[in-house]
């Protein structure tokens, strides 16, 4: 993957971190299946929906590992004794990925009619003054 120029400066120090988040985000972006939505709920909330037609809870797990949300899919594929005419629903397993920002908190996960619905909610951080106490040289 390309190296981002504006990462480069030299006044820009300690944003390792950054570039490799912007990194992952970039990886994850190019994925395309399960198709999926994001929406914006009250409250600052957001929802990811994930189309996972034919897979049960069992087949899907969802965790959150150094603030990426994955979501996984593995399911059996189609018996020997199968016979399809035409197959156009995929039977492949799966991995998303979500990049978080901090702060980010998964609050729960269901599976309703072949759509698997992520909220997420950002509470409000805790508004800390440090004060710093100032001593004399000397």
């Amino acid at each position: 993957m390309n190296r981002s120029i504006l990462f480069d400066s030299p006044f820009l120090l300690g944003f390792e971190h950054t570039r490799a988040q912007i990194e992952r985000a970039a990886r994850a972006a190019a994925e395309s299946y399960p198709p999926y939505n994001v929406e914006a709920l009250e409250g600052g909330r957001l929802r990811i929906t994930l189309a996972v037609a034919g897979f049960s809870p069992d087949q899907l797990q969802v965790t959150v590992e150094d603030r990426q949300l994955q979501v996984a899919g593995k399911r059996d594929g189609a018996k020997a004794e199968d016979a399809y005419l035409h197959r156009g629903i995929a039977a492949r397993g799966f991995l998303r990925t979500f990049v978080l920002a901090d702060g980010m908190e998964v609050e729960g996960a269901v599976l309703e009619h072949g759509l698997l619905h992520i909220d997420l909610a950002r509470p409000e951080p805790e508004r800390l003054v440090q004060r710093i106490p100032i001593r004399t040289a000397g």
